[in-house]
């Protein structure tokens, strides 16, 4: 991670950070990594803002799944009212956890009609895959180079974006990224059959293609629309299915679309979705065609004990409420229009952006090289604007802000980008 904290950035800290980075160390271990060679110390939020010990305020440009901002009060009451109603699984009659999943699968098209409830889009992606597996009876999956799809054993040996030291697994075939010329969808298609072809060598059956339809960890490619379509057709001719993985890019993020494989013109086999659905409260879940769900729902039976708990549900729920009653798909493609068009001016300018992707409020700003990513990076935490890096070489800007971001919001972020560029 480019922009993490280290050892050697101790100096940077008050004695107060000091104190808990070294409490969080001790108690939480080695793997946990912290964002920024000055880490934020954060004590509250609301909207796009998130608050320290001492009232400074950020301006938060990454954080997507707060995906109506941080405590909005619609979603914030609605859990603490259930919470104090009742939260128990799913194994007893509760009407509210119906309802949510009778509003959410109006979402997509008709022929997924039903969802399984999980709390994280780790478990999501685990499960669609158990679903992939049992449905085609194959075991091969295909991947993006720099994929990111969650952290069970599982998918982890899906993740390659989680580093060289957590293996891929035997059963699995990596592809390149989409390209960003040329004819996309063709390149796209050919390295899914290249993996294809390998599998067959192998004497591998596949299972599945799963793609997260935005492309987040693989640097962000979101266009041309309809450019996964050749690579699902190829891969269903070859008796897997297509997982779309909207864990990141669903929920309206992308503006001109509830979910990124509506983009595309496809109806997934298999849906997971994560991250925003619950706005922060732990919820995820899977969706798919009964045909396609239907041999896993007799070979296995599948519980979670928080998976679509009813306090879970009533922070989905509101998460709708607000997705709709504040129209945040319109103001992330209405903002995100603004916001590309305002890259590509300091691009202009600037010769250190070398690409500007991505749609609606999830933007890929590529840099020439990881070092001048990171010193951006940690140039806008000094200024108090908080956004990461992504891509398989760490030096792509990840911006991807809360929905109820602004106008006003976007201004002061292009100033502040503008004056890290202008002293580089």
């Amino acid at each position: 991670m480019i922009n993490a904290y280290t050892a050697d950035d101790e100096n940077r800290l008050s004695d107060v950070e000091r104190d808990l980075v070294e409490r969080r160390i001790r108690v939480l271990g080695p793997s946990y990594r912290l964002f920024y060679e000055h880490p934020v110390h954060v004590v509250r939020g609301e909207g796009v803002w998130l608050y320290g010990p001492n009232g400074e305020c950020y301006l938060d440009v990454y954080n997507n799944v707060a995906v109506a901002g941080h405590c909005h009060p619609h979603i914030v009451a609605a859990i603490a009212r259930q919470a104090a109603i009742l939260n128990t699984h799913t194994r007893y009659l509760t009407e509210g956890v119906i309802d949510y999943a009778e509003r959410l699968i109006t979402k997509f098209p008709p022929p997924i009609s039903q969802l399984m409830f999980a709390c994280t889009g780790s478990e999501a992606n685990d499960l669609a895959v158990r679903v992939a597996r049992a449905h085609t009876g194959g075991s091969g999956l295909i991947v993006t180079e720099t994929a990111y799809h969650g952290v069970t054993q599982a998918i982890a040996e899906l993740s390659p974006s989680l580093g060289r030291h957590v293996e891929i697994g035997a059963h699995v075939r990596t592809v390149p990224a989409p390209r960003t010329s040329g004819d996309v969808g063709r390149a796209f298609a050919d390295g899914v059959s290249a993996a294809l072809e390998d599998m067959r060598r192998a004497s591998v059956k596949p299972a599945a293609l799963l793609v997260d339809t935005v492309f987040a960890s693989d640097g962000v490619f979101a266009h041309p629309p309809g450019f996964l379509g050749e690579a699902v057709e190829r891969v269903r001719a070859a008796g897997a299915v297509f997982i779309a993985d909207e864990v990141q890019a669903g929920f309206a993020r992308l503006g001109d679309a509830f979910f990124g494989f509506e983009r595309h013109g496809l109806t997934p086999d298999l849906v997971t979705m994560g991250k925003p659905m619950g706005a922060g409260h732990p919820l995820s879940a899977l969706a798919g065609k009964p045909e396609v769900l239907e041999k896993f729902g007799h070979m296995s039976r599948y519980f979670n004990t928080f998976g679509g708990n009813p306090v879970s549900c009533a922070a989905g729920m509101a998460v709708l409420d607000v997705i709709e009653g504040e129209d945040l798909m319109g103001n992330a493609r209405r903002v995100g229009v603004l916001l590309k068009n305002a890259l590509l001016e300091l691009a202009a300018r600037y010769g250190a952006i070398a690409d500007v992707r991505g749609v609606g409020l999830f933007i890929g700003a590529e840099m020439e090289n990881e070092r001048i990513a990171a010193r951006i990076v940690n140039g806008l935490r000094e200024r108090r604007i908080l956004i990461s890096a992504t891509g398989p070489g760490a030096n792509i800007l990840k911006i991807r802000p809360p929905l109820v971001f602004s106008e006003a919001n976007l201004d002061q972020f292009i100033s502040a980008l503008g004056a890290e560029l202008a002293v580089l």
